[in-house]
């Protein structure tokens, strides 16, 4: 059984145990969250899709730690003009684990 949720403007396809990377949420470690976005839900081969989520069907996951990941650098470059520009950043994350899908 596999859910596909929404959080953060992005879709994650997850089954009960998998460890995820969210956008920060802000919340401390040991924590529990409800996800209840959820598009899609494949139990046993059938799926059930939502429109746009599906009714009563709901994720509930761990929260592992917060952090930091790894610098994403952007590099822009014009040829010839003599002119480039270097920037970076590092995402926010909240590291979960989903502990059970209720569908």
């Amino acid at each position: 059984m596999y859910a596909v949720f929404k959080n953060g403007g992005k879709q994650y396809k997850v089954q009960e145990g998998d460890v995820i990377l969210l956008d920060k949420m802000g919340l401390e470690s040991k924590a529990h969250v409800e996800l209840e976005m959820v598009l899609a839900v494949i139990k046993e081969g059938t799926p059930v899709y939502g429109t746009p989520f599906v009714q009563g069907a709901k994720i509930e996951a761990e929260v592992i730690n917060e952090g930091r990941g790894k610098k994403v650098v952007i590099f822009k470059k014009r040829r010839r003009k003599d002119s480039k520009t270097k920037r970076g950043f590092r995402r926010d994350f909240t590291r979960v684990k989903i502990s059970k899908i209720v569908a």
